[in-house]
């Protein structure tokens, strides 16, 4: 089963966390504020079933986090800065078989996997946070590019699903935002 790290641990981070240590995954959580930290694992702890709660580690920094992960997820905000900035960093401290996947609606998952040396392990989530938690939403937007490796679209693919979500790809085209179903 993967290992899943996962930066910020607000809303989204939390959620994510919880739902992925519920289907098995051994999960990595991580904030840079301590506050934040010590909150998500007080509300995870009152969710979940305790004997599943050794699968939620929380760690303070992003190297401990993504030492052995097969997949990040960045739960930074959905600003250009913010989300350069986390792959800058990913790139440089996770093992070269990590995949990265990032939550944007607005930004060009291209021009983001081009800042990495594994653009082909780059993948969006499309899709707002408040959308992704609500109860009843159960399918998830991916979106590649032309150099998205199959084996990221298969792990990723295979997260969602184990969280039961229907997943579906779509290649970005050259307009960002636009898009050719897979």
């Amino acid at each position: 089963m993967p290992t899943i790290a996962i930066i910020g641990a607000g809303p989204l981070g939390r959620w994510l966390a919880l739902e992925a240590a519920r289907a098995g995954f051994t999960v990595l959580l991580e904030d840079v504020m301590p506050r934040n930290l010590h909150h998500a694992e007080e509300l995870i702890r009152l969710e979940i079933n305790l004997s599943l709660l050794p699968a939620v580690r929380f760690v303070s920094t992003i190297e401990d986090a993504v030492r052995h992960a097969d997949l990040v997820i960045d739960c930074v905000p959905d600003e250009l800065e913010s989300k350069l900035e986390i792959l800058w960093l990913l790139d440089r401290m996770a093992p070269p078989h990590t995949v990265f996947a990032t939550p944007t609606t607005r930004l060009s998952i291209e021009d983001l996997a081009n800042c990495t040396y594994r653009p082909e392990k780059c993948i969006a989530i499309v899709a707002e946070a408040r959308a992704l938690c609500a109860a009843g939403t159960r399918q998830v937007l991916l979106r590649t590019t032309h150099r998205t490796a199959p084996e990221t679209v298969a792990l990723v693919g295979e997260f969602w699903r184990r969280l039961n979500f229907q997943p579906t790809f779509e290649r970005e085209s050259e307009e960002q935002g636009t898009g050719s179903r897979e």
